[in-house]
């Protein structure tokens, strides 16, 4: 006879389930600790309880991660490879223990120890693997895919510095090394029994075999050697475990001894040096030609090397290349990975024995490519000579493609020698460069853009003339975040409202918070979830004074605008905003002025020197205002140095106001705009990038947006824009600049912003005088929008209710079923 089981029974039964799992917790600790890190409770640091707690959840990771990788083997499935130069996870630790559903086994276990776990996730370092957007959309990514249940490896460079640690000096960004390794990474798995060698320089040897084919041989080559370190990658409760695979390159001959015996003892180990160089830190200064040739050779390593990974993963189960692109796709995440795509067609052609044709339909059936912008600037070249010098196999292929590709244009469009040159992968003047963007677009099955309005300008501007040869290549995905760090991690308070209001499945389906509109007019709900948005700003004042030692007003409004610092991203106009202000205020131009703190974050290239001034600028914008009597609590500023995800993950919860401000049609999408979103923060900004559907979303009434379109702005160029006629007629932007102008915030050293000043003046590239009365004017209704409490809650409540199109669930769900050929 079945015996039914009351509820009672069940709940007794997962409290006891429950236990074990905190006793196992508990005894692995301790066994790590022992005896993986050799300490006892009285030698034991800090750390080593971080590094005891994360080899007991990564046990857990293991068991998952070998069944899911052997259950890929065992079906033979069709993987996805994502390659992005920068990944950017954050801590790991909390995250995976999220995942695999186990936080409150985990916070029990270290409290029956004694240990507090909040405090040893405090003692994990950030991963260096990225700095920005683009690779921390990468990270979003493996985490979507891994809970979507999708086969994906990401393939990266594991850099053993990142870009720089960024230290803030009387104002000036100093770049530090960012040691995040110095004492160990728990997460990563080395496996050197996969180490691939990757080939730079030599030359090439043309012949014809016994049969009549044609060949070429790559020879007398300077070889590295790339070893591989995985990390696992956990769905959020769902037993998938995936694989970001990450490249550190050793050099072949570690130590000469010929050198060594000769005593020259730098020769001895120059190679080695040499060798690792590649995989130090991301984004080697570019303006030296030393630099230059160090990043191409990062980007070659790193594809190059999960190129014949893919390979001989490929060829363990299958020996038909024709089935390839069934078994392969790869995702190129911006211009960085593109030469992958020559890397594959040298592989097929030299080293399969393939025909051209053949190797091109499955190399054009395998690649899809991810535009993240439109700024030319940005869309990478190589010059011929040091392509060629580097690669000279490779430099022959693009010829042949390109020679191929033209010939296929000249027959569409005879008698146009005008689009030949336009849509050359070679461009073609004194120093001839290759155009890898162009390669990309002619290599690939799926061109993707990132946004609405940034996939309208791909087509009708700079990819104009390919849009209309290969229209049904060209498509968008709108970026997105995963809510299961960014709202469930980053934001517990919001997050355990949340799931106490409508439940748990918006951490899975983030489309169900929805449901959080029925309650905005719930004045008990309405104050508590103030009350939360209090608690996070109290808590980031703290943070604040811990790092910088000025101390805040909770109760001001947190205007908030950190990303990496360029000039189309326009730090600039906000921090001339902030002079207005200050200039309203010691000229008691407003009465009951709504208290503000403006919050910087983010980094400037090493070798991009107008926004290194830009972050001098704010720094001794805030020194003056911070330190005038006169403004006390109305206005403070602050720059928060070294910028990463974990402080990401303190802002975005208490920020109030979320700067969006880029020159229109330059932002192709932006994320921190949908993470701010989802925090319950309202947006200020342009009509551009994600901001346009962030607007469609949440109303007109529950975002502030202001300044010229991307067409306007087209219009104005065309037109001959002056931005003096601006700053003649505007009699406040005339006061702040003359302020600039007049040393009034550099006193001790004249002269130093004279740059920006004449940037704006001369020709204002991002249109900065042209929006700054209407952003005025935007401002100024935000500041009374924040003066009624009830009705800018209801707005913060409305921008998380309808965060649901911006989880990177559904974006990556588009691309399995829209670009990779695979069902979720």
């Amino acid at each position: 006879m079945r015996i039914k089981k009351t509820r009672k029974d069940i709940q007794k039964k997962a409290g006891k389930d429950k236990e074990n799992v905190i006793e196992e917790i508990k005894s692995d600790f301790f066994y790590n600790r022992k005896y993986c890190l050799a300490k006892d409770i009285y030698s034991a640091t800090a750390y080593d309880s971080y590094t005891a707690l994360a080899m007991t959840v990564r046990k857990r990771l293991i068991e998952k991660w070998i069944l899911t990788q052997q259950r890929y083997h065992d079906e033979n499935c069709k993987r996805v490879y994502y390659f992005s130069l920068e990944f950017l996870p954050g801590c790991f630790l909390e995250q995976n223990i999220i995942n695999l559903d186990i936080a409150d086994e985990c916070k029990k276990a270290m409290e029956d120890l004694g240990l507090n776990l909040q405090d040893i996730y405090q003692e994990e370092a950030d991963p260096g693997l990225g700095n920005g957007g683009l690779g921390r959309l990468a990270a979003c990514f493996q985490d979507s895919m891994a809970t979507l249940g999708i086969p994906a490896t990401g393939y990266g460079i594991r850099y053993d510095y990142g870009i720089f640690k960024q230290k803030i000096k009387n104002g000036y960004q100093i770049e530090l090394p960012d040691e995040w390794l110095k004492l160990g990474n728990p997460w990563e798995f080395e496996r050197p029994e996969y180490t691939i060698k990757v080939k730079f320089y030599g030359k090439t040897i043309q012949n014809i075999d016994r049969n009549g084919k044609f060949n070429v041989d790559w020879v007398d080559t300077r070889n590295m050697l790339a070893i591989a370190f995985d990390v696992p990658i956990p769905g959020y409760k769902n037993e998938i475990v995936n694989n970001l695979r990450l490249w550190s390159a050793r050099s072949t001959d570690e130590f000469d001894f010929e050198y060594f015996n000769d005593g020259d003892y730098i020769r001895a180990c120059e190679s080695k040096i040499n060798s690792e160089n590649v995989s130090r830190v991301l984004y080697p200064r570019d303006d030296l030609y030393i630099g230059l040739e160090l990043r191409l050779k990062q980007e070659y390593f790193f594809t190059s090397a999960s190129i014949q990974d893919i390979m001989r993963r490929f060829k363990m189960h299958n020996s038909n290349f024709k089935v390839f692109p069934d078994k392969v796709a790869i995702q190129l995440n911006d211009t960085h990975p593109v030469i992958a795509i020559i890397e594959l067609m040298r592989i097929l052609i030299d080293e399969e024995n393939l025909g051209w044709d053949f190797a091109w339909e499955i190399t054009t059936k395998t690649f899809a490519y991810t535009n993240h912008t439109i700024m030319p600037e940005a869309l990478e070249t190589w010059s011929v000579l040091l392509f060629g010098r580097l690669l000279p196999r490779h430099l022959e292929i693009v010829y042949e493609i390109n020679m191929r590709f033209l010939r296929e244009i000249a027959s569409h469009y005879p008698h146009d020698p005008a689009r030949l040159r336009r849509m050359s992968i070679i461009e073609e003047g004194i120093d001839r460069k290759i155009r890898m963007s162009y390669l990309a677009i002619v290599g690939s099955h799926s061109v993707n853009g990132v946004s609405e309005l940034h996939a309208e300008l791909l087509k009708t501007t700079i990819f104009r003339d390919f849009f209309e040869f290969f229209p049904d290549k060209f498509n968008t995905k709108t970026n997105g975040i995963t809510q299961r760090r960014w709202l469930r991690k980053s934001n517990g308070l919001l997050s355990e409202f949340i799931t106490q209001t409508i439940g748990d499945e918006w951490v899975r389906d983030l489309s169900r918070v929805k449901k959080l509109e029925t309650f905005v007019s719930d004045s008990a709900f309405r104050l508590k979830w103030e009350s939360i948005k209090k608690q996070n700003k109290i808590t980031l004042s703290e943070f604040i004074k811990s790092r910088t030692g000025i101390k805040v007003d909770p109760e001001s409004m947190f205007d908030v605008q950190v990303k990496r610092i360029h000039e189309y991203k326009r730090q600039v106009l906000f921090a001339m905003y902030l002079i207005a202000e200050y200039l309203k205020i010691k000229n008691n131009m407003v009465t009951n002025i709504v208290p503000r703190t403006a919050i910087f974050a983010g980094k400037a290239a090493p070798g991009y020197a107008m926004a290194k001034l830009t972050i001098k600028l704010i720094n001794n914008i805030a020194k003056v205002i911070n330190n005038d009597p006169d403004v006390k609590e109305k206005l403070k500023i602050v720059f928060l140095e070294d910028y990463c995800v974990s402080i990401a993950e303190k802002i975005f919860p208490a920020s109030n106001l979320s700067e969006q401000i880029s020159t229109a049609g330059k932002e192709a999408s932006g994320t921190g705009n949908m993470k701010f979103m989802l925090n319950g923060a309202v947006t200020i900004g342009t009509w551009d990038g994600a901001n346009i559907e962030i607007a469609k979303a949440v109303g007109e009434e529950n975002i502030f947006i202001f300044g010229l379109k991307s067409e306007e702005i087209a219009r104005l160029r065309s037109e001959r824009y002056v931005p003096r006629e601006y700053l003649n007629k505007n009699p406040l932007l005339k006061e702040v600049v003359n302020l600039l102008q007049e040393d009034f915030f550099s006193q001790f050293e004249p002269g130093i912003f004279k740059a920006i000043c004449e940037s704006l003046i001369g020709h204002d590239p991002y249109m900065v005088f042209a929006d700054f009365g209407n952003y005025i004017d935007a401002q100024e209704k935000v500041s009374q929008a924040y003066k009624n409490s009830a009705g800018w809650t209801k707005k913060s409540i409305m921008n998380t209710a309808n965060s649901g199109k911006f989880s990177s669930d559904r974006t990556v769900a588009e691309y399995a079923n829209e670009i990779w050929g695979i069902n979720v």
